[in-house]
């Protein structure tokens, strides 16, 4: 419950939504009762970390349903979207300063998102979304550092990744790139046809056009490539 309040921050999630993600279709008897036992325990639990509590503290009773009365800059999550988004921004223009924010975004990470909530519906789907910012961001950062020079540092990292998620292309064309910075072209066209054959064997996919224009790039040892 106090998740679901978290991803609305200042906002009202009405009794109907929380009553649907906690209880879905096995609700309790009497539901609204439970929602308030749920409130006051929080509310508790908030009071003994020091943060105000009752009527007035951060969780409020609000037309029909509660608020966390906090900004979105009190939250992880929304602190870890607004830095990688700035990251991002930075990769082709400013990829020292990218790096940074990326890195420290990425920081705030501890392990899978929301993995101690419930599984409702809201929190699965957010939980995907972070988790798929959270691969985005590793991208980003990735790609900053090819921008910056970093071709070597990053083959090893990109192996492992590519291992762990064999069917995210830009891990695969980061990997071709570093590699070939590197002078190890044979290994770079290597990678594209492990991929080519995941993909087939796995998905019944063929590579994208982006993926395939970087290997005949590579075979051809284009000089923008450097």
């Amino acid at each position: 419950m106090l998740t679901m309040l978290a991803l609305n921050p200042g906002q009202v999630v009405g009794f109907d939504e929380l009553i649907d993600e906690l209880w879905g279709e096995a609700p309790l008897k009497n539901t609204r009762n439970a929602l308030q036992a749920n409130v006051r325990r929080m509310r508790k639990s908030l009071a003994e970390l020091g943060l105000p509590e009752g009527e007035e503290g951060l969780i409020r009773t609000v037309d029909n349903g509660y608020m966390l009365d906090v900004s979105e800059e009190a939250l992880d999550a929304y602190r870890f979207l607004r830095m990688a988004e700035q990251g991002a921004a930075l990769v082709a223009r400013e990829p020292h300063e990218s790096i940074r924010l990326l890195r420290e975004s990425l920081a705030m990470w501890r392990g899978p998102a929301l993995l101690d909530v419930s599984d409702g519906p809201r929190c699965r789907a957010v939980a995907l979304r972070l988790d798929e910012q959270r691969k985005t961001a590793r991208e980003d950062l990735i790609q900053a550092q090819l921008q910056a020079g970093e071709a070597g540092v990053v083959v090893a990292e990109l192996k492992q990744l590519l291992a762990q998620y064999p069917e995210r292309e830009r891990f695969s064309e980061q990997l071709m790139i570093a590699l070939y910075r590197c002078g190890r072209q044979s290994e770079a066209v290597d990678i594209f046809h492990r991929t080519r054959k995941w993909l087939d064997e796995e998905l019944g996919l063929k590579p994208s056009q982006r993926l395939h224009t970087l290997y005949q790039a590579i075979l051809m040892q284009d000089p923008s490539l450097l």
